[in-house]
């Protein structure tokens, strides 16, 4: 064999049983490691004073993102119910949440409320909005708080629930407002946990591939999360029936332009969730 030819073995490498390599071929070879390994420290020194420094932003991302002229705040809430109880806490639901709704001294207004069809069972979901933003939520928790049949009914629903959770989120400029709808239509609700630091990207992609869904007037709402899990997006469809939102979602590839959207902005996404809900007596979206 050569003289200088090495062999690995654990944790290095060291010369090889027939090797000629001396002791002196030896200390070269290390000082010529030791030297190449140097180089690699100074160059990688030398390239990073050539990278991009980040440019200051003036503003959040969230003016960037949402609709300026308005000042709309949304909650998400999602209740995990007890399977025996999800019947009751439905009619429970009915009886009280159209009532605020309807209340003009309480400044929201329920979007939509749901049970989860398909994905995680025995769950309800609820959107509100908030015209006026965090002053407006303030207030209605506030008067909430005074407001005695609601105050007996988070009590009673508390006695049905396993767990609970929400987020507070705004909507994407380029969506349309969620508005009422006449049923009967199933809804889905896709979540992307976005990877830190993508949400501009995001909404860049999303605002030119909006215009690829809206043919069949299946695009309800897209939000993003303020408070709670963070670079959170939601997109929220209507279909009449899982035929038909196959078909559309099967449609929308034949159109040019969309596949470039999905490859742009999978890379995006750290995590994905799709639900599909059937909407409660009391949504205003049926």
């Amino acid at each position: 064999m050569a003289t200088g030819v090495l062999q690995r073995v654990r944790g290095g490498f060291t010369p090889a049983k027939n090797s000629a390599l001396s002791a002196g071929n030896l200390s070269l070879w290390v000082r010529g490691f030791s030297a190449s390994n140097s180089r690699n420290r100074e160059d990688s020194w030398f390239r990073s004073l050539f990278v991009r420094k980040v440019d200051p932003r003036k503003d959040a991302h969230s003016t960037l993102l949402t609709k300026n002229e308005e000042s709309n705040l949304y909650k998400i809430q999602f209740h995990n119910v007890k399977p025996e109880c999800l019947d009751d806490y439905n009619k429970l639901c009915e009886d009280v949440l159209p009532s605020i709704h309807a209340d003009k001294y309480y400044p929201c207004e329920l979007v939509g409320t749901w049970n989860t069809w398909y994905g995680e069972q025995d769950q309800a979901v609820h959107l509100w909005r908030y015209r006026g933003g965090y002053p407006a939520l303030t207030e209605v928790m506030n008067k909430l708080r005074q407001n005695k049949e609601f105050t007996a009914y988070r009590k009673e629903r508390g006695k049905m629930l396993l767990s609970r959770r929400n987020q507070l989120l705004l909507e994407f400029s380029f969506w349309n407002e969620p508005v009422p709808r006449e049923g009967p239509n199933i809804y889905e609700l896709r979540s992307y946990q976005l990877r830190p630091g993508t949400m501009i990207e995001w909404g860049n992609y999303w605002a030119r591939a909006i215009r690829y869904r809206q043919r069949n007037r299946e695009a309800v709402g897209g939000f993003f999360s303020q408070i709670g899990d963070l670079y959170m997006v939601h997109h929220l469809w209507a279909y009449k029936d899982l035929l038909s939102r196959e078909a559309t979602r099967n449609a929308v590839w034949q159109q040019e332009g969309w596949h470039e959207v999905v490859y742009y902005t999978v890379p995006l996404i750290q995590h994905m969730d799709s639900r599909i809900m059937i909407p409660t007596k009391a949504s205003p979206l049926q």
